[in-house]
């Protein structure tokens, strides 16, 4: 019983000392309306008197009061005030707890419990080093004391923390964690400064949720309908899938082309019925129009969609991203790249490549190999399905992979290029092309020796590897005949693929290369050679047909095999590396001038690096609205070259002005005309570096040498060096991918 009424007593109190909190808070206000110092004392001793205080009687308490206001004192009842609210909220911890969960603080015993389940549940799929800063955030109780002792002193410093809760309350700052949020991309895990596994293990523990499947088809409705040879067809739904493949694709140019036509009716005959088999005989008769326009207007539905209908698609591929996109690797939370297996459809391929056409089939999860921990909670297939195998290889980088019916290529769910296991990858293949850089000149002096020799063998692979340093070229994969477009690299360049000019163009010993390299872009190059090289390549074509290989006694095995040899980790692709990155900061060295202002200095970056894409061979075709956004640029430069006319003109009348009036305001005049100027000049200048910039590029793919072949350290210092921010060179993604670099590199750094 006793402890019954204690705690009713508790409650009591801790009622009173809420109550009591609101009360003030309704003072306050009007404190803050009338600034009355008199009137608040007495309300304040008014409601002193209606408390529980009762220890003292009405008539001392207010005598005590009037003493203490003629002595113009008031500190004494203050500090007796304030211990015994303390006290009073000692005793009603157990309360307040209560009631906290009423007003929704969570319990700090319950916030230690979560993660635990923070990977299985897509509810709490936060980051972990996001929800441990959490833990911290929420447990310290002195959050929860604050806000109530806050009410229990001097209205005054009240006003400043009041106006502090509700700025951040704007804000968002609330005590859920969401500032610590917003801090956590400061907060990066720098694996770069941890060892690394050695014998090939990637890793040690390795958790994942899966793949996210294509959805199921959804047939069309009843009034799309196909037409053959002008008459309406029920397709079957396997049939009518397929050929929505083809009607989405009709206003593209690949749905004109022979190749392309062939392989899909070829592959789409395989999903008919035997009825609709032997109906539909001839693609030209087959009408997909009223498809097109079917799917013509989703996608303009699409477009049209409003604010809370994107926002809710947003929200939806936000939850799959939680819940599928990250998994746990050795106690790190790892964002994924691409977790969603790609839709059916027809391949496309690059360039004319013979399988465009065929039917990309759908992926299930009988066609999923699952790679993951032992000791991990493995991914669960869609109900009624299972894996084809779930394996546990600590070995590779992989998730998830899966053989394609095409080209029977093995695809990866693999991990962002952001995570560990990609940057370390990346500052190892930058660290090999270093180490090139130190024998490379004693190799080169190798090959240079092996052109004179007596054995052809050595003679083909001197001069093949002559090539791959000096013109950048890959060396070139084996591949069945007739399986794939018809590519080639050095070690497969056929007699056809080279013309020999002992003079032309005022240069001697030319060899110009015409050939298709790697996703079917077109090599051609016209370069002088070395005179022994030219006179070994007219030996390797005598008496050979021009499909010949130019290097018969050559192939990539043989030539990767001799690199090994030359430098442990040597191949092909690393003189590559090596080349592009040396010829960036060389090139950055020339042109960079300590003159010219940050877009010029940007400018001279891009030159550098279209130096390395020209070197690389990578091109692009000119974006489709190349012309109309140079016309909109052009439009701007004209605009702001009257407008700086015009600023000219007034600096003119203003000088003329201060010559007449010699006053201080005149000359004030003058230089903010100046200013203008100057400011409107740094404008123009941008906009002609930016149409220079475009139109040097228009043609050249700057991003694959940036992103793959070039050390990002010697970007990275040479922005330190020049005071240029990272972002202008890397974008966020970029930034995230290259944090071990942007971290490593000072301004001094030498690639």
């Amino acid at each position: 019983m006793s402890g019954d009424h204690s705690h009713s007593e508790d409650q009591v109190i801790t009622t009173s000392v809420f109550s009591d909190s609101q009360k003030h808070k309704d003072k306050f206000k009007k404190e803050h309306k009338h600034k009355d110092h008199k009137k608040e004392k007495e309300r304040e001793k008014s409601k002193h008197g209606n408390s529980d205080h009762k220890d003292f009687s009405d008539k001392k308490h207010k005598d005590k009061e009037k003493m203490k206001h003629k002595d113009g004192s008031t500190d004494k009842y203050k500090d007796k005030y304030k211990e015994k609210r303390k006290e009073e909220k000692i005793k009603s911890f157990d309360c307040k707890v209560k009631l906290e969960k009423e007003n929704g603080f969570d319990s700090p015993l319950h916030l230690k419990s979560e993660p635990e389940n923070i990977f299985h549940s897509p509810k709490n799929d936060k980051s972990l080093k996001r929800e441990r800063d959490d833990d911290d955030y929420e447990i310290k109780p002195k959050k929860i004391k604050t806000e109530n002792d806050k009410k229990a002193k001097k209205r005054k410093p009240q006003v400043e923390d009041i106006k502090t809760v509700k700025t951040k309350n704007k804000k968002g700052e609330m005590p859920d964690g969401k500032k610590k949020a917003k801090k956590e991309p400061e907060e990066k895990w720098k694996w770069w400064e941890e060892e690394r596994y050695t014998d090939g293990v990637k890793w040690k523990f390795l958790e994942h949720k899966g793949p996210v499947f294509a959805p199921p088809y959804e047939p069309l409705p009843s009034n799309v309908r196909f037409y053959y040879d002008g008459k309406p067809m029920v397709l079957s739904a396997d049939a009518e899938e397929v050929a929505t493949f083809f009607a989405k694709m009709l206003d593209h140019e690949y749905t004109t082309k022979d190749v392309f036509r062939k392989n899909f009716f070829k592959d789409w005959r395989k999903e008919m019925t035997p009825e609709e088999k032997a109906k539909i005989t001839d693609l030209k008769k087959c009408d997909f129009s009223e498809m097109h326009q079917y799917f013509k207007a989703q996608t303009e539905a699409r477009k049209a969609m409003t604010k809370e209908e994107k926002l809710k698609i947003k929200e939806e591929n936000e939850r799959i991203l939680q819940q599928f996109g990250f998994c746990i690797m050795d106690n790190h939370k790892e964002r994924i790249a691409n977790f969603r297996i790609e839709p059916p459809g027809l391949f496309r391929g690059r360039g004319d490549h013979p399988k465009m056409g065929m039917l990309k089939r759908r992926i299930r999860p009988e066609d999923i190999i699952i790679n993951c921990s032992k000791d991990s909670k493995y991914p669960e297939p869609p109900p009624g399905t299972r894996w084809k195998e779930v394996r546990h290889d600590n070995k590779v980088t992989w998730l998830v992979s899966w053989t394609e019916n095409i080209q029977g290529s093995i695809k990866y769910i693999m991990l962002n290029p952001s995570s560990r296991i990609k940057g370390e990858k990346d500052w190892q293949k930058y660290e090999t092309a270093r180490r090139l850089k130190k024998c490379v000149d004693r190799i080169r002096n190798q090959y240079r020796e092996d052109w004179k020799s007596k054995e052809m063998r050595i003679r083909q692979r001197a001069v093949a590897l002559y090539f791959i340093d000096k013109l950048a070229l890959r060396a070139g994969n084996e591949k069945e005949e007739g399986e794939t477009a018809d590519t080639v690299g050095c070690c497969s360049l056929r007699v056809e693929h080279i013309k020999l000019y002992p003079e032309i163009d005022g240069q001697e010993y030319v060899v110009e290369f015409d050939f298709l390299g790697k996703d079917s872009i077109r090599y051609y190059n016209k370069v002088p050679v070395e005179k022994r090289v030219f006179k070994n390549l007219q030996l390797f074509m005598e008496n050979k047909e021009p499909d010949d290989d130019l290097f018969d006694r050559l192939n990539t095995s043989i030539l990767n095999k001799h690199l090994q040899e030359l430098m442990d980790g040597l191949t092909a692709k690393v003189f590559r590396t090596y080349n592009a990155s040396i010829t960036l900061q060389a090139q950055l060295k020339e042109l960079t001038s300590e003159e010219e202002n940050i877009p010029a200095k940007i400018l001279s970056y891009n030159r550098a690096n279209r130096a390395v894409a020209i070197l690389c061979n990578h091109q692009r075709a000119p974006p489709k609205t190349f012309e109309k956004s140079m016309q909109n640029l052009q439009t701007k430069i004209d605009a702001k070259k009257e407008q700086l006319s015009a600023a000219k003109r007034e600096l003119k009348g203003a000088k003329a002005d201060a010559k007449v009036r010699k006053d201080e305001k005149s000359k004030k005049a003058v230089e903010s005309k100046k200013k203008a100027v100057q400011r409107i000049e740094d404008q123009l200048m941008k906009l002609e570096v930016q149409a220079t910039d475009r139109e040097e590029n228009k043609q050249i793919a700057l991003g694959t040498s940036k992103l793959n072949y070039l050390d990002p350290r010697i970007s990275v210092a040479w922005c330190k060096k020049w005071g240029i921010p990272i972002e202008k060179i890397y974008n966020k993604t970029q930034r995230e991918k290259f944090a071990w670099a942007i971290d490593m590199a000072e301004k001094d750094y030498e690639f």
